[in-house]
C-alpha cells in the first residue's frame, strides 16, 4: 500500500518527463477562451454505464463505497479499474491521446494543470458549491480560472513532536512562530538528549513541500500571473530559515539513504518532524501499544500567517465521457458530507468537505482536529502544466542549500531563471 507521502513522490517522479512532452507543441500565440461549465446537473437518478479509474489503495476500496450509490441508482452500472501509481500517468496520457479515457477518475492534484491543458477534462458544473470545500483544496481543481472536478480527499502537514521529551526539555508552552519552533528543536537536543532536534528533509525530491509552508507563512508566492517569483525577499527569508536548521546542526543534512522518520521518532533520536496525517498510524505501528500517548501534533509556525501545503486527490470527469450527466451525479454524491465521512472510515483519507469534519468520527480526535484547522489556511502550488518540471529544479537547489550551504540568493536566482525558461505552459 502506498502512503500519501509516497503518492506525492510518485506523482512528482512520473510527471517530470511526461510534462516535457505534454508542453511541446502547445500553441502559445493564442490561448483558447476558458471553457464554460454546465449550469446544472440533471434531475433524477443516474443511469447507464460508468467507467472509473482510481489509483492504489483508493482504487481497491472504492467499489465498497460505491455500493450505496448503486443502490440509490439501480439503473447505473459502475466499473472501477484500480491502477498502480507507477503506471497511472502514462496510462492517462495514452488514453487522452487516443480519446479512450474513462468517464471519470481520481486524479492527483499536481496532474490537473497538465490534463486540463490537454483539453481532457470537463469543467465543473456551477451547481456544485465550491464554498463547501477547503479553499486551498478547491484551488487545486482550478486551471486558468476554470474548475475541473472536485477535491475528493485532502492532506496537509503539521509538526509532529514527542510530548514526553518536550516535557523533559522544559517546553511548557508550544511555540507558535519560527523562532519558537527552532528553540524547541534546540531544547530537544540540549535538554532531552536528542541527537537531532527535528527531522527535516535536506533537499531532494519533494523537499519544496517542506520549505513552502514557511515561505507561504512569510507572504511568499510562487508566481505572479504567468511569471514565476522565486527570487523574492520573502522566499529568501524562508529558505534561509530552513537552511539554518542544517548549518546550526539541529537537523541532519546527511541522512542514510531511504531512511524514514518513524524509527528515530520512536527511539527519541529525532523527536520532531513535519509530515501528513498518514504518519499517525505509521508511528503508532512502530511505537507499539501506548505510543499514541507519547506524541502529538501542532500547527505550522506563524511568521505573518500559519500556512501549510495542501495535497490529496481530486475527482474529475473526462470530456470524452459518453455519460457526463451520470458521471457528475456520482461526483456530486462523493462530495456529500456523510459520504466523505464514510470514505474516511473506509480509507482514512481526510474529507475535503469542511462540514464533514463536524462528524464525531473526526471531531473527537484532537490530532485530526488540528489537521482540520490547518487545512483552513493550507495552500497548493499553481496548477500550471509545467509545475513538476519547475519543482524538480527547486528541489535540486534546496539540496545544495541544505547540504553544501549554497548561498540562498544564488540558489533562488538559479531557480527563477530556470523556471522562466521552462515557462508556465498556460
Amino acid at each position: 500500500m502506498r502512503t500519501p507521502a509516497m503518492r506525492t513522490s510518485a506523482i512528482a517522479v512520473l510527471s517530470v518527463a511526461a510534462l516535457t512532452l505534454a508542453g511541446c507543441g502547445r500553441p502559445t500565440e493564442t490561448q483558447p477562451a476558458a471553457p464554460q461549465a454546465s449550469t446544472s446537473i440533471g434531475a433524477g437518478p443516474a443511469t447507464g454505464d460508468l467507467t472509473i479509474w482510481a489509483m492504489g489503495a483508493e482504487g481497491e476500496k472504492l467499489p465498497d463505497l460505491l455500493k450505496d450509490f448503486e443502490t440509490a441508482n439501480p439503473d447505473v452500472k459502475i466499473t472501477v479499474t484500480a491502477i498502480p501509481w507507477s503506471a497511472a500517468h502514462d496510462k492517462f496520457t495514452t488514453a487522452i491521446t487516443a480519446q479512450k479515457t474513462p468517464d471519470l477518475a481520481m486524479i492527483g492534484t499536481t496532474w490537473m494543470g497538465e490534463f486540463a491543458g490537454l483539453g481532457a477534462l470537463d469543467p465543473t458544473p456551477s451547481s456544485i458549491d465550491k464554498a463547501a470545500f477547503f479553499p486551498g483544496a478547491w484551488g487545486t481543481t482550478e486551471v486558468n480560472g476554470t474548475s475541473y472536478g472536485i477535491p475528493w480527499y485532502v492532506e496537509t502537514r503539521l509538526v509532529y513532536y514527542r510530548t514526553d521529551l518536550a516535557k523533559k526539555a522544559g517546553i511548557t508552552t508550544l511555540p507558535n512562530d519560527w523562532d519558537g519552533l527552532k528553540a524547541m528543536a534546540k531544547a530537544m537536543q540540549e535538554k532531552a538528549g536528542a541527537k537531532w532536534g527535528i527531522n527535516l528533509q535536506p533537499g531532494g525530491t519533494g523537499s519544496w513541500q517542506t520549505v513552502m509552508p514557511f515561505a507561504w507563512s512569510n507572504g511568499a508566492q510562487l508566481n505572479n500571473g504567468d511569471q514565476w517569483t522565486f527570487d523574492t525577499p520573502e522566499m529568501a527569508e524562508a529558505v534561509q530559515y530552513y537552511q539554518s536548521y542544517f548549518t546550526d546542526g539541529i537537523s541532519n543534512k546527511s541522512p542514510a539513504p531511504n531512511s524514514t522518520v518513524e524509527p528515530p521518532f520512536v527511539d527519541g533520536s529525532q523527536p520532531m518532524f513535519i509530515s501528513g496525517p498518514w504518519e499517525m498510524s505509521a508511528v503508532e505501528k512502530v511505537g507499539g501499544k501506548g505510543f499514541a500517548d507519547k506524541y502529538s501534533v501542532m500547527p505550522m509556525p506563524t511568521k505573518k500567517t500559519s500556512s501549510s501545503f495542501v495535497g490529496g486527490s481530486n475527482f474529475a470527469v473526462f470530456k470524452d465521457s459518453k455519460n457526463t450527466d451520470a458521471a457528475w451525479k456520482l461526483v456530486q454524491w462523493l462530495a456529500k458530507p456523510e459520504v466523505q465521512v464514510k470514505w474516511y472510515q473506509l480509507s482514512t483519507d481526510l474529507p475535503s468537505v469542511q462540514s464533514a469534519w463536524q462528524d464525531p468520527a473526526l471531531a473527537s480526535d484532537t490530532k485530526l482536529a488540528t489537521f482540520g484547522k490547518q487545512l483552513q489556511t493550507a495552500v497548493a502550488p499553481p496548477s500550471f502544466p509545467t509545475w513538476e518540471q519547475v519543482a524538480a529544479k527547486f528541489d535540486t537547489e534546496l539540496e545544495k542549500v541544505a547540504k553544501t550551504g549554497e548561498d540562498v540568493k544564488t540558489a533562488l536566482a538559479t531557480v527563477e531563471s530556470e523556471a522562466q525558461s521552462i515557462g508556465t505552459g498556460s
